[in-house]
C-alpha cells in the first residue's frame, strides 16, 4: 500500500493544525446518524420485553423475548445488502447525499414503530409490519455508517484519522446512553404500568426530532474533497460492485477485512454494552432502572477513551489496538461475568456454590428451548417442563445424561424434584391433569428453589455504595474493551480500500461483522442459554469469535495508519 505524504491536506511541516470549524462541523453532522443508530439499536434491545408482548402475544413469555429479539435482528441481518446499495451510489454519485437518503429512511421507520398498534388491536399484520420496518431501517443502516466513516475520513488530515473518525464511533455510545436517559425518564415519570401499556413508545416517537436536526444540518454539507477531486479528474468508478467484490485483489481484502477484524470487533462491541444489559437485568435479575443507570455511568466513563485509542492509532497502529482489546475479551469474559454475578446479586452467586441446579434426563426427550415459534404447549416431556419451568425462573442449571427411558429429575442441592413424564395436549392446551401436575411442579419448584437460597430479584443496590461502584467498575472494563476495538476501526477499514470503491468495500465487512456476527448475538446467546441452562453458557459465542478473528488478524491483516487515501483512487 501506498504511504507517500498525503496530497491533499497534509502540513509537510511545523506543529499539528487544530481543528477547523468545518472540519468540525463535518464530523457533528456525520456522527448524528450514527446517534440515530444506537439510540435505536437500545430502544429495541431495552424495550424488547415490551414489544415482544405488544407484537407477538400468541407466544409464551419466554418466546415472546426470542421473537422479539429476532425482529430486532431482522433489521441487521439486512445491513449488508443496504451496504451494497447505497454503497454503490455513494461510489457513483457521492457520499453527500447518499447518507442524506439514508437517514430519511432510518429516521421515518424508527419513529412509526412508534405509532404501529399491537397485535391486540390488528392481529398478526402487527409482527409482520413491525419486521418489515426493521427491515427498511436495517437497509438505511448498511448505507449510513460507510458514509459517515468515509466523509469523516476523506475530510480528515493525514495522521488524524484515527482522532477524527473516533469522534463517529464516541457518538455511537451517547447514542446508547441518550436512548438509556430516555427510558429511565420515562419510565421513573409515567409508573411501570403506564410506560408498560403505552409509554414505552413514546422513546420511538422523539426520535422525529433528532431525524430533523440530522437532515437540517446534512443539507448544508459539501462532498468529500477526496470524491470530489476524483469526479473531476473522471475516475469515478461505473460499476463498484464489480469493482470490489468481483477482483480476487480487492475482494481479498474485503474478507480479511471482515475476518480478521470487523466480526471480533462487532461481538465485542455488542457483549460490552448490549449483552451486559441483558444478564444483568435477565440473568442476575438486577433492577432494570438500576441496571440503565450503571450501564449509563460506564458508558460516559469510558466514552472518552474511544478518542484516546483512536488519536492513540495514529501513532502505534490501528491492528495492535484492536487485536488487544479481542485478546483481553477471549481471556477475561469469563472471570469479569463471574464478578458481575457475586458483585450484582450475592446471595444468587452463594445459592449456585451451595445448591448447584442439575437437570438428569434422557437427551432424547430434551427439545431445544431457544425456538423462536414454539409455545409452552410445544414442550411436553419431563426434561422440556422442567427447562421451561427453570428458564422462566431465570434459573441457572447443569446437565446431566441419564440412562435411555430414565425419568426426568430436577435437583436443587440435594433436594429433587420429578416434573410430570409427558403432558397431554388438546386443541394447542393442556389437558386439566396435565395443566394442574405442571402448575404443582412449578409452585414445588419456586418454593424449593427459595428455600435453597435462591433470590426472586437481586437486592436493591444503593447508588453510589460500594457494591454499586464495583458493578460500575466491572461494566466500565467491558467499555474499554469496546473503545479498543471499535475507537481506531473506522479509519482503518477507510484506510484498506481505494477512494474509487470505498464506500462500497468497506461498508460490506462492515455491516456483516457488526450486523450479523454482532447484530445477532442478543438472539444467538440468549438461546444458547435457554438450550444449555448456564447462564453463562452464551458467552461462548462472543468468545470463540474473537478468537478467530484475533488470530486471522494477527497473521493476515496489515497495518494501515501510514497509507495515503488520496494517492489511492
Amino acid at each position: 500500500m501506498a504511504t507517500t505524504a498525503s496530497k491533499a491536506n497534509t502540513a509537510s511541516s511545523g506543529a499539528p493544525k487544530p481543528m477547523t470549524s468545518e472540519e468540525k462541523k463535518v464530523i457533528f453532522a456525520s456522527s448524528l446518524g450514527t446517534v440515530f443508530e444506537w439510540y435505536d439499536f437500545y430502544l429495541y434491545g431495552s424495550l424488547a420485553a415490551f414489544i415482544g408482548k405488544q407484537f407477538f402475544a400468541a407466544l409464551d413469555p419466554t418466546a415472546q423475548f426470542i421473537a422479539s429479539l429476532l425482529a430486532f435482528a431482522a433489521g441487521f441481518i439486512v445491513r449488508p445488502f443496504g451496504a451494497l446499495v447505497f454503497g454503490r451510489l455513494g461510489d457513483m454519485i457521492g457520499r453527500k447525499y447518499t447518507f442524506l437518503v439514508t437517514i430519511l429512511i432510518m429516521g421515518m421507520s424508527t419513529f412509526l414503530v412508534g405509532l404501529l398498534p399491537g397485535y391486540a388491536t390488528i392481529g398478526m399484520a402487527a409482527p409482520i409490519i413491525l419486521v418489515g420496518l426493521r427491515i427498511l431501517q436495517g437497509l438505511a443502516l448498511g448505507g449510513e455508517y460507510g458514509g459517515a466513516a468515509t466523509y469523516v475520513a476523506e475530510h480528515a488530515p493525514h495522521g488524524k484519522r484515527g482522532a477524527y473518525t473516533a469522534w463517529i464511533q464516541t457518538t455511537a455510545t451517547l447514542g446508547l446512553f441518550l436512548s438509556l436517559m430516555v427510558i429511565l425518564g420515562i419510565r421513573t415519570f409515567l409508573g411501570d404500568k403506564d410506560f408498560g401499556d403505552w409509554g414505552w413508545r413514546i422513546p420511538f416517537l422523539a426520535s422525529i426530532f433528532l431525524l430533523g436536526v440530522s437532515v437540517w444540518i446534512r443539507l448544508s454539507m459539501n462532498e468529500s474533497p477526496a470524491f470530489k477531486r476524483m469526479k473531476e479528474e473522471g475516475k469515478v468508478s461505473k460499476a463498484p460492485l464489480t469493482e470490489a467484490f468481483g477482483q480476487w485483489g480487492n475482494a481479498k481484502i474485503v474478507l480479511l477485512a471482515l475476518f480478521g477484524l470487523v466480526m471480533g470487533q462487532g461481538v465485542v462491541w455488542y457483549s460490552g454494552q448490549f449483552y451486559a444489559l441483558f444478564f444483568l437485568t435477565s440473568a442476575l435479575k438486577v433492577d432494570p432502572a438500576t441496571a440503565n443507570v450503571m450501564i449509563g455511568v460506564s458508558l460516559l466513563l469510558g466514552t472518552p477513551f474511544f478518542l484516546v485509542f483512536g488519536t492513540l492509532s495514529d501513532k502505534i497502529g490501528r491492528k495492535p489496538i484492536i487485536l488487544c482489546g479481542m485478546l483481553l475479551a477471549v481471556l477475561t469474559y469469563f472471570p469479569i461475568f463471574n464478578a458481575l454475578t457475586v458483585a450484582a446479586n450475592p446471595e444468587l452467586a452463594k445459592a449456585q456454590a451451595t445448591a448447584q441446579i442439575t437437570v438428569k434426563a434422557d437427551p432424547a426427550t430434551c427439545s431445544f428451548q431457544g425456538s423462536p415459534v414454539a409455545t409452552e404447549v410445544d414442550f411436553t416431556s419431563g426434561c422440556d417442563i422442567a427447562k421451561r419451568a427453570l428458564t422462566g425462573s431465570s434459573a441457572s442449571y447443569a446437565n446431566e445424561a441419564a440412562a435411555k427411558g430414565t425419568a426426568t429429575t430436577v435437583m436443587v442441592g440435594d433436594k429433587e424434584l420429578i416434573p410430570p413424564a409427558t403432558a397431554t395436549v388438546a386443541n394447542r392446551k393442556f389437558d386439566e391433569a396435565s395443566g394442574k401436575a405442571i402448575a404443582a411442579f412449578k409452585k414445588d419448584l419456586a418454593d424449593t428453589l427459595k428455600a435453597a437460597g435462591y433470590p426472586a430479584k437481586a437486592k436493591p443496590i444503593e447508588l453510589l455504595s460500594g457494591q454499586w461502584w464495583t458493578v460500575v467498575g466491572l461494566l466500565f472494563i467491558l467499555v474499554i474493551y469496546v473503545t479498543m476495538v471499535y475507537g481506531p476501526i473506522a479509519a482503518m477499514l477507510v484506510e484498506l480500500f481505494p477512494t474509487r470503491i470505498r464506500y462500497t468495500s468497506m461498508s460490506l465487512p462492515y455491516h456483516i461483522g457488526n450486523g450479523w456476527f454482532g447484530g445477532l448475538l442478543p438472539s444467538i446467546t440468549f438461546a444458547m442459554v435457554a438450550a444449555n441452562g448456564n447462564m453463562f453458557y452464551g458467552l461462548w459465542y462472543p468468545i470463540v469469535i474473537a478468537a478467530v478473528c484475533f488470530v486471522i488478524g494477527l497473521l493476515l491483516v496489515p497495518e494501515t495508519k501510514d497509507v495515503d487515501i488520496y494517492a489511492r483512487d
